[in-house]
């Protein structure tokens, strides 16, 4: 697939497409391919890619900890609250280390699956109707 196509199906500009994959295959997780019929590739199975690799790899990892990990937040010493959220970032990297390039594909193949109900709710208004 060339970024080109990705750039105007997605509307994602050109150029930030071309910073995530070259970080994408300095991981080794596509390949480029020059000439007639060539764009990108995934460099390995669906089932084997990450969404966590996919999310490490372009360097965009999500940190609840103010001090992004390094234990500092509060007046250089770490904060009473480091661990919570240091546990919160943990779970969060194992539950997106769990799911493959191939379960999300799956999973939007089978989104109407999902209760229609929710479509356009916060988690406040889901949680609190499923106290009802």
């Amino acid at each position: 697939m060339t970024l080109a196509s990705i750039s105007s199906n997605q509307g994602i500009s050109l150029s930030y497409l071309e910073q995530l994959f070259a970080a994408l295959r300095a991981k080794k997780l596509v390949r480029g391919v020059r000439g007639p019929g060539g764009g990108y590739f995934l460099d390995k199975p669906t089932k084997d890619i990450s969404i966590a690799q996919i999310i490490c790899a372009v360097d965009e990892w999500v940190e609840f900890t103010r001090c992004g990990g390094k234990e500092d937040c509060h007046s250089g010493e770490k904060c009473m609250t480091h661990a919570l959220w240091d546990d919160l970032s943990g779970e969060i990297f194992e539950f997106l280390n769990g799911i493959s390039l191939a379960d999300l594909v799956t999973r939007g193949m089978h989104k109407d699956r999902s209760d229609p109900s929710n479509q356009g709710k916060s988690c406040r208004e889901m949680k609190a109707n499923s106290l009802d």
